[in-house]
């Protein structure tokens, strides 16, 4: 058993977990953070996918014990109280979802593909990717448009802010 501390959508938090303990299960098991969901727990599906110093990883790929020390951003600690992050909003207003089971995830990558792309994005990079999040539900044409949607909102913002 080993102790581990780390950041967690902005809260210190420390536990201790087998060596074998995936990150994603410590999230969901010993913090009750539900929000990140275990898909095909081999890496393929993106529904785990969570923010990691700042850059998207899929929670089945790493252990808990790699992430000692880490600052992490889980769908839970997007949102600023009610005011949900405008790629919450636009996935919303753009119907980005069906059944919601992928939609953690699309979200989570699809802030920090933003994040990477402050130039904007265009629809085949969106679509390129998006290539490891897998939606069993639809044909993905809302998840980029709402994806767009929001990158060209929050880079309207940041121009405004500067």
């Amino acid at each position: 058993m080993t102790d581990v501390t780390m950041t967690v959508n902005g809260k210190t938090v420390s536990g201790t977990v087998e060596g074998r303990t995936l990150l994603v299960q410590f999230l969901r098991d010993s913090l009750g953070l539900t929000g990140t969901h275990v898909g095909c727990e081999t890496s393929q599906c993106g529904a785990c996918t969570i923010h990691v110093d700042g850059e998207s990883v899929k929670s089945c790929s790493m252990l808990a014990v790699q992430a000692d020390g880490a600052s992490i951003t889980t769908i839970e600690g997007l949102s600023d109280g009610d005011a949900l992050h405008p790629v919450q909003a636009a996935f919303r207003e753009h119907h980005g979802l069906q059944c919601g089971f992928c939609t953690p995830g699309m979200i989570m990558a699809a802030t920090d593909m933003i994040r990477r792309h402050p130039e904007g994005l265009d629809e085949k990079t969106v679509r390129d990717e998006l290539e490891g999040n897998i939606c069993r539900c639809t044909g993905y044409h809302n998840i980029v448009k709402a994806i767009m949607a929001a990158s060209e909102a929050m880079n309207t913002a940041s121009n405004r802010a500067a």
